[in-house]
C-alpha cells in the first residue's frame, strides 16, 4: 500500500498488551503516520487482541464489524495473542487486511509498505510459536500517569486452562541493565509511576533474549530499579504466589518506590480444583504469602485473581474457594468465568459446569470483591496518604490511586496532574 496519513489502534486484554500497542503507535507516528481515536476514521485501524476468554475473541469480530459500517475503505490490521492462535480464523473475518503473528507484530509499518486492499483473503504473516525467541521491549507513554513497562514475555508453565504459552511462547526477559535504562529515560520524561508488567513477572531472569539463562532474577531487579532516581513509584503488576519470595515482599516493605500492593493470581480456594488446573502452589502457601504481606505492611493492598466454573468444580469447591476469600485479609477480587479454550487440556474435562452455574458464582465473588475493597478503603478513614492524580480531565474531575490503591476521584485542578499530593482519606 501507498503509505496511509492516519492510524487508529484499540486494545484488548492485559496491561502488556497496552504497553506494546503503545510501543507500536510511536513506531508509526515515527514512519509518518498521524494517530488517530479509534472512534475516527482512520486510514489503518490495528487491533492488539486477546484470547484469555471467549469475549476478547467476539469482541474483536464485532470492533471489525464497526470498521467495516464506518470506513469500508480502511486497512484492518489484527495482531496479539488471538492472531496467534487462530490466524486463519481472522483471516476470514470480512474487512481484515493482515494478520500478524507474535513474531511479526513489530514489522507492522514494514508490512503496510507491501499491502494492497483487496477482496480476497486477508495476507497472514505468523510462525510457530517454538520459533520465537526474541524479546522486544515496550513501554506505553502520554497514555496515563502511570507507565507499563514490559520486562518479561511468554510463560514455561502448563496451566490446564491457558492458551498463553501457545500464544506468546516461552519465558524469556530482557536484562536488568536494559530495563534500569529505559526506566532512567522514562524518568527523564517525566513519568512518575512504572508498572512492571509481563506474562509470568516472577519468571524474570530465565531465557533471557531466548537463548539461555542468566543469573539474573525479580529480587535482582527490584532492588536494581529501587535505586533508579526520578521514579516515584513502581508497581508489580502480577506475580504468581510460588515466584512471591518472602525476600520480595521483605523488601516492598522497606521501599520507599515500591507500592504497598501486590497481585497474586489464586484462581481457586481448592486444593483438588488446583490441581486440576495444573497450579503450581496449594491454597495454604497462598495464605502464607498473604499473611506475611500483611504482617510486614498492614496497609498494603492485595489484588486476587480467581476463575469460577472450571470443569470439575462441585459447589463443595466453590464453597472452598467463597470461605478461603472469606478467611483471607485481601482488598479485591479479579473474578474470571472460564471459558473453553482450543488445544487446551481443560477444554477437554468432564463434568462441564453449566453457564448459568458459572456466572451465578462470578457474581457471588463480585459481591464478596466489593465488600472486601468497601471494608479495606473504611479501614484508611481519617488517615493522610500520597496520591498520583492523573492528567486527565474527565469532565470536570480528575482521578488518582494512593500508595496503596484506593482510587480518589476529586474535581480538576491542573496543577495536581502527575503529581504526588498528600491526601485526607
Amino acid at each position: 500500500m501507498e503509505k496511509a496519513k492516519t492510524v487508529a489502534f484499540h486494545t484488548l486484554g492485559c496491561k502488556l498488551n497496552f504497553s506494546e500497542t503503545s510501543t507500536l503507535s510511536r513506531m508509526m507516528e515515527k514512519e509518518g503516520f498521524e494517530k488517530k481515536d479509534f472512534t475516527d476514521v482512520a486510514d489503518v485501524y490495528v487491533i492488539n487482541t486477546c484470547s484469555v476468554t471467549d469475549n476478547a475473541d467476539k469482541e474483536c469480530r464485532q470492533l471489525v464489524r464497526r470498521i467495516q459500517k464506518k470506513s469500508p475503505e480502511s486497512f484492518v490490521v489484527i495482531t496479539g495473542c488471538y492472531a496467534q492462535l487462530k490466524p486463519k480464523e481472522i483471516a476470514e473475518i470480512p474487512g481484515v487486511d493482515l494478520v500478524l503473528g507474535a513474531a511479526e507484530k513489530f514489522n507492522l509499518t514494514k508490512h503496510l509498505l507491501d499491502l494492497t486492499k483487496t477482496d480476497t483473503a486477508a495476507k497472514i504473516c505468523s510462525c510457530d510459536i517454538e520459533e520465537l525467541t526474541g524479546f522486544t521491549a515496550t513501554f506505553s507513554q502520554n497514555d496515563r500517569t502511570r507507565t507499563f513497562l514490559k520486562v518479561q514475555d511468554g510463560c514455561d508453565y502448563n496451566c490446564s486452562f491457558c492458551t498463553i504459552p501457545m500464544a506468546r511462547g516461552k519465558s524469556r526477559s530482557d536484562t536488568i541493565a536494559n530495563v534500569v535504562q529505559q526506566a532512567n529515560q522514562l524518568a527523564n520524561d517525566g513519568v512518575k509511576e512504572i508498572v512492571l508488567t509481563g506474562v509470568n513477572l516472577g519468571d524474570f531472569g530465565r531465557g533471557a533474549h531466548g537463548d539461555k539463562k542468566y543469573e539474573e532474577n525479580f529480587y535482582d531487579l527490584v532492588q536494581a530499579l529501587d535505586a533508579v532516581k526520578g521514579i516515584e513509584r513502581y508497581r508489580i503488576s502480577s506475580i504468581e504466589p510460588n515466584l512471591l519470595t518472602n525476600e520480595i515482599i521483605e523488601w516492598v516493605a522497606k521501599s520507599d518506590q515500591f507500592m504497598p500492593h501486590f497481585h497474586i493470581p489464586l484462581q481457586s480456594g481448592s486444593n483438588e480444583i488446583l490441581a486440576l488446573m495444573r497450579r503450581r502452589y496449594k491454597r495454604e502457601l497462598y495464605a502464607e504469602r498473604v499473611a506475611l504481606i500483611k504482617q510486614l505492611i498492614p496497609h498494603a493492598a492485595i489484588g486476587v485473581d480467581v476463575i469460577v466454573g472450571f470443569p470439575g468444580e462441585t459447589a463443595d469447591h466453590f464453597k472452598e474457594t467463597v470461605d478461603f476469600l472469606h478467611s483471607l485479609d485481601v482488598t479485591y477480587l479479579h473474578v474470571f468465568t472460564y471459558s473453553e479454550r482450543d488445544q487446551t487440556k481443560a477444554a477437554e474435562m468432564n463434568n462441564v459446569v453449566p453457564i448459568s452455574v458459572r456466572n451465578e458464582r462470578n457474581k457471588t465473588l463480585r459481591n464478596l470483591s466489593y465488600m472486601k475493597l468497601q471494608y479495606f478503603t473504611n479501614q484508611h478513614n481519617g488517615s493522610t496518604r500520597k496520591v498520583l492524580f492523573e492528567a486527565f480531565n474527565k469532565e470536570g474531575m480528575m482521578e488518582g490511586y494512593t500508595d496503596n490503591y484506593i482510587r480518589i476521584a476529586t474535581p480538576y485542578r491542573a496543577e495536581w496532574a502527575n503529581q504526588l499530593v498528600d491526601w485526607q482519606l
